[in-house]
């Protein structure tokens, strides 16, 4: 295990208020805890998608030579998550290496807000003014996703799916192009158990 229970939305760790039952970062206030993060394995996978209230998206099929680098769930009671993130990684479409984490969030966390470089916790309304700039396919149902204005070495896409959001947030920027190639996820609530993930080793990102 990796840490403590860290905030959502910078990372920094929390304490628990054991009276009023929750947790507060230094910044942000009450908060739901991010718990720490191990290294990714199909057992640990399944393990959170058997009590996440949220998808665990993982791209499927994997694009070409990427694997599963890490998983990490938020929320105060840590078999029932109310936030997951999902983090690949392998060759880049220009070369190098390329780094993909897929957030599956209530609203109001900053999970996915936070990876993507923003804020605030969650996208904000302006962006629904203007047409989708790609989709991503979870299941048999489009997203519309729509890119974010973010810091130059990533990029950020968000949409909605299941009534909660869905983010993609990917290093470095010009790996953005497996979100416009219509990138498909599953949701790994609904694999049999069997279904060997292939994992890799943790990325540092869940970490920072």
């Amino acid at each position: 295990m990796s840490g403590s229970a860290s905030c959502p939305r910078c990372g920094q760790d929390v304490h628990r208020l054991e009276a009023e039952r929750s947790w507060v970062c230094p910044d942000h206030g009450t908060v739901q805890p991010v718990w720490p993060v191990e290294q990714p394995s199909p057992d640990l996978m399944h393990h959170i998608a058997l009590s996440s209230r949220v998808p665990v998206w993982i791209p499927w099929p994997l694009p070409n030579g990427w694997l599963v680098t890490g998983v990490a769930a938020v929320g105060e009671d840590p078999m029932a998550a109310r936030a997951v993130a999902v983090a690949c990684s392998g060759p880049a479409p220009l070369g190098g290496l390329g780094e993909l984490i897929v957030v599956a969030e209530e609203p109001g966390l900053g999970f996915g807000a936070r990876f993507a470089g923003l804020d605030e916790p969650d996208p904000g309304e302006a962006i629904w003014s203007r047409p989708s700039d790609a989709r991503i396919v979870n299941g048999h149902h489009p997203a519309a996703m729509w890119s974010l204005e973010t810091r130059r070495d990533r990029a950020a896409f968000v949409g909605e799916a299941q009534g909660l959001w869905l983010w993609a947030v990917l290093w470095p920027a010009d790996t953005g192009y497996l979100v416009a190639e219509d990138l498909g996820l599953m949701d790994l609530r609904e694999a049999p158990r069997a279904f060997d993930v292939p994992c890799g080793a943790l990325s540092p990102r869940l970490l920072a």
